[in-house]
């Protein structure tokens, strides 16, 4: 079987816990052909030593300053040289041991793979799936109605993405995403969790810049008036699930 190799990258800045938990489940994939890179920003918290304990899973890292959590991402996608990049970040997970062996493992290739994302508390135990989910066939037009697939459970092949858009502090990765599908001409539905996503991070702590950010880029792709109706049903049903669970 040829496996294609997949690139898996996690960034971490002051994050030691959840970047241990993150790479210990990243060593427990059984897929053959993984390249593993850590980008860390310079951290002062042990991230660092946790990094160095565990050379001998990491392909490439790196340790230095950067310009916030996207321009360390492009970092990780300048670093890749696998035929597809998956972005695991500290306090990620991979939904399971053996999902990219049976995401890669029937010989066939896609330009985009995509699933369901469960979240996590930060003791690892199960919250949910997220509020949106994947629809059965996607595609570009879909991201009208919002980021309908998690980042984290995102695995496109290199030469349908670009670098991260600096200009979006909260959201590059919406817009990444919906360049991605853009671009892509086979995007496969996995039916499986492809990761855990633990529960906080940049987005919750940034929800209306965040949204202001996902507002233009929407504008941008589809027009102000279709993104406007969009938003009239989109943002009663965001409010209300945030206000009833606490979460988005």
């Amino acid at each position: 079987m040829d496996y294609p190799k997949i690139s898996i990258i996690t960034v971490v800045f002051n994050d030691a816990r959840n970047l241990s938990s993150t790479i210990q489940s990243v060593k427990g994939l059984s897929y053959p052909n993984v390249e593993y890179i850590v980008v860390d920003g310079d951290s002062t918290d042990g991230s660092v030593e946790i990094i160095k304990e565990n050379a001998e899973l990491i392909s490439q890292w790196i340790s230095e300053p950067d310009h916030g959590l996207y321009d360390a991402m492009n970092k990780g996608l300048d670093m890749a040289s696998g035929e597809y990049v998956w972005f695991i970040n500290a306090g990620d997970e991979p939904g399971a041991p053996g999902v990219l062996e049976k995401i890669f493992g029937k010989g066939e290739k896609a330009d985009i793979y995509y699933g369901e994302t469960m979240l996590i508390d930060d003791e690892g135990n199960e919250i949910g799936l997220r509020r949106l989910s994947p629809p059965e066939n996607l595609n570009w037009r879909h991201f009208r109605h919002g980021m309908l697939v998690g980042h984290q459970s995102f695995i496109p092949a290199r030469e349908v993405v670009k670098k991260y858009d600096l200009r979006f502090k909260f959201s590059a990765d919406f817009d990444w995403c919906l360049y991605a599908l853009r671009n892509a001409s086979n995007i496969r539905n996995t039916h499986m969790v492809l990761s855990h996503f633990r529960e906080g991070g940049l987005t919750k702590q940034n929800i209306i810049p965040g949204l202001k950010e996902r507002f233009r880029i929407m504008v941008k792709n589809f027009g102000f008036f279709s993104t406007l109706a969009a938003h009239i049903i989109i943002a009663p049903k965001f409010f209300y699930f945030w206000l009833k669970n606490k979460r988005f």
